[in-house]
């Protein structure tokens, strides 16, 4: 355990270390905040209690939504194409004579990425959307600490996923085209662009059973105070479900790689 905590604390060095590109994504995040913060303004104008939102809960989503982009991967976990770029290269091989679990080592270093990105990307345009529009804020302090629960969750099932994509490297050898399709999946499916609540019929109720609505739609909801008592332990229940599902299939698409490809440079 150790060892992991080690590779974690390393993965949230790295990042730190990158305060430009942390500076433009913090700035990135608030300008697109207040392009989306006016949209769904009009939009609830229009619709009031739309999706069972009233105003200051859309905008509270809307920066929540931002806070998270880069803690919860919604448009990328942050390692895929390091992970990827070395599989098609071949430097796999020396991840593999580790005296460590590859899966468990791109875990850790991904925790260490997401809680820098929660400190550092995070907090930032949350507390903007606050100052700039009258957003919903928790009723109760506890509900801080449900809602950061339900972002760790969120980020596991993010990991999860994106793992899974550059597994699917050994394969294809390029994983691009895997890479553009979920992204297209977590960003829609997310909720990064509408609540889920707010997709019709079918699409709606199939949205929100799908993992990517663990990494939004659900602290987001936590959040928002959605969830009480054992509502609460199912959403809980939900996140660690996928996530527990997704490992798993990590797990064994990395045990198939191993086992039966050959890797290619070497």
């Amino acid at each position: 355990m150790r060892l992991y905590a080690t590779v974690a604390t390393g993965g949230f060095r790295r990042h730190a270390t990158y305060r430009m590109a942390t500076a433009a994504g913090v700035f990135t995040n608030t300008v697109f905040g207040f392009i989306l913060s006016y949209t769904f303004i009009a939009l609830w104008d229009e619709r009031p209690r739309l999706g069972g939102y009233d105003m200051a809960d859309a905008l509270a989503y809307v920066w929540i939504g931002q806070g998270l982009i880069a803690v919860c991967g919604l448009m990328g976990g942050g390692f895929e194409d390091e992970l990827i770029e070395r599989i098609r290269t071949g430097d796999i091989a020396v991840d593999l004579y580790r005296p460590a679990d590859l899966q468990a080592w791109w875990f850790s270093a991904n925790a260490g990425r997401g809680a820098y990105q929660l400190l550092a990307r995070g907090v930032v345009p949350m507390t903007v959307g606050a100052l700039a529009f009258d957003v919903r804020l928790p009723s109760r302090a506890t509900t801080w600490l449900a809602f950061l629960l339900a972002v760790a969750l969120g980020s596991v099932v993010s990991f999860a996923i994106w793992y899974l994509v550059a597994m699917s490297a050994f394969w294809l050898m390029d994983g691009q085209g895997v890479v553009q399709v979920a992204w297209l999946g977590g960003l829609f499916f997310s909720g990064m662009l509408l609540p889920l609540n707010v997709f019709p019929g079918v699409l709606g109720e199939v949205a929100r059973v799908l993992p990517w609505a663990s990494m939004l739609q659900i602290p987001a909801d936590v959040y928002l105070e959605k969830y009480e008592g054992w509502g609460l332990v199912g959403a809980y229940g939900f996140q660690l479900a996928w996530a527990t599902v997704l490992l798993a299939a990590g797990r064994l698409a990395q045990q198939m790689a191993t086992r039966k490809v050959v890797v290619q440079g070497g």
